[in-house]
């Protein structure tokens, strides 16, 4: 029904490891096209994939030429130093299940459960991840469903319960539905 209305869906997919993490971390609380920005100049940066390139970056670099808010840098260099530290084992992650890897993720400073989620959906490819922190997709379900109001995150997680082991593809079709309904762009951005 969603493709229907909202056409086919685009399949966006971001890079494992460091460089998918760190442009998670571009998309925390902004809207796609400001993070594909942001992005954009963030990996232009020699060595900004890298965690050790990254974490020699000065605020003037990650906030003034990439963009990034003084939020965000300080976020990617706790990834960085968690990376190069060994507290984040990335490599690791596909022996984890899925609620293992979302904590394992989000114990990073800065890198919450809706990161770890997005994260692992784009870049993991894993079939049953839902960011139910997901305001863009709280209101397409609310839409969708016809719901009096956009469901809090612990209501969002109970309705999508019923799409399971498919949640990834429903978060998916929530989100293409709600680009289509506000007449967003769909934003390839690597």
């Amino acid at each position: 029904m969603i493709e229907r209305t909202a056409g086919p869906l685009a399949w966006r997919v971001r890079q494992r490891g460091f460089p998918g993490l760190l442009r998670a971390i571009c998309g925390q609380q902004i809207s796609n096209q400001a993070a594909a920005a942001i992005w954009k100049r963030l990996s232009a940066l020699p060595g900004a994939l890298d965690p050790a390139g990254l974490l020699a970056m000065d605020d003037a670099t990650l906030c003034g030429v990439a963009g990034l808010s003084r939020p965000k840098a300080a976020h990617a260099r706790s990834l960085a130093a968690a990376c190069l530290e060994g507290r984040l084992d990335l490599a690791a992650l596909p022996a984890m299940g899925d609620e293992e890897a979302v904590a394992h993720i989000a114990a990073v400073k800065g890198l919450g459960p809706w990161t770890a989620e997005v994260h692992l959906l784009f870049a993991e490819a894993r079939p049953d991840v839902f960011p139910r922190g997901d305001l863009a997709l709280a209101a397409s379900a609310a839409h969708l469903l016809r719901l009096p109001a956009r469901p809090a995150p612990k209501a969002l997680a109970e309705i999508a319960r019923g799409w399971a082991p498919w949640r990834s593809l429903a978060a998916r079709l929530l989100w293409h539905h709600w680009r289509f309904v506000t007449g967003r762009p769909v934003v390839e951005d690597g």
